[in-house]
């Protein structure tokens, strides 16, 4: 019996430091959300700082704080914050080795933070795929496809690669192409797409509309259009100027050639 009390109170320290370390874990790992929260929205209230920047920066103190609360825990169980230092110099080798990617995407997160090839809110192709920047934070980029499809790529790869911004700009030109038949006036085609853009208030008038016959196929002539408007319009006037110029063509008497298919038989 003493002995199973001698063992008991051997064991109580240990057991007490447990519950500490249980509750220094929960407490730090609850302060890392509010301080990161509080971070990102501090940030993203202020009119000049990008959103970006943001989310970035809050999930730096996020993973302080869970950093020090670790260390915290640690020496809880008689870890010294001096002889972790050293175990951890000890081991640089090692960890980077086994956290080389993981390291990269962090050093691939600051670069990006840094020179800002997109932003929250952008739509844009990362080595092939497509979709509007929903997060950037010290490992990962977020995007969000145009059907609501999540996307999550390592930041290494993200810097790593051809990144194309379609929101870079405020403008964007539209380019079309429409084919009409031999037979039609190609200046009154020209003249009815100019028509069916001017009259567009979103087609911009500087630089001017500009339609010019771009190629002679097999079945048709092919006028290029090209029209500048805002980023933000820009399908829907795509999806508006093919709809209209082709009910302008019928009105018109402008017909637009399809593919013929002619069958030949052979007599006997």
């Amino acid at each position: 019996m003493e002995n199973a009390m001698d063992q008991a109170a051997a064991y109580m320290p240990l057991v007490i430091n447990a519950v500490k370390a249980v509750i220094v874990l929960v407490i730090g790992w609850l302060l890392a959300g509010i301080l990161s929260g509080v971070t990102r929205r501090r940030i993203v209230s202020h009119p000049r700082i990008d959103d970006t920047i943001g989310g970035f920066a809050a999930s730096i103190v996020r993973w302080l704080v869970l950093l020090v609360t670790v260390i915290a825990v640690m020496q809880l169980f008689g870890i010294e914050a001096t002889s972790l230092v050293a175990v951890l110099g000890a081991g640089t080798l090692a960890v980077g080795l086994a956290l080389q990617g993981t390291l990269s995407d962090i050093a691939a997160g600051v670069m990006l933070i840094i020179f800002r090839p997109y932003k929250i809110g952008q739509f844009v192709d990362i080595g092939g795929t497509s979709g509007t920047v929903k997060d950037l934070n010290l490992f990962v980029t977020e995007l969000v496809t145009p059907d609501n499809v999540q996307i999550i790529m390592p930041n290494g790869k993200a810097w790593g690669t051809v990144v194309t911004n379609f929101s870079a700009h405020e403008t964007r030109r539209l380019d079309l192409t429409f084919g009409i038949d031999y037979g039609d006036d190609a200046d009154k085609a020209t003249q009815i797409i100019l028509d069916v853009a001017s009259a567009d208030e979103r087609v911009h008038k500087d630089p001017e509309a500009w339609v010019r016959v771009t190629n002679l196929g097999d079945s048709s002539v092919d006028l290029g259009v090209r029209l500048w408007c805002d980023a933000g319009d820009y399908w829907e006037l795509k999806f508006h100027m093919l709809k209209s110029v082709k009910e302008a063509f019928d009105a018109g008497g402008i017909s637009i050639p399809y593919p013929h298919t002619v069958e030949i038989k052979k007599a006997g």
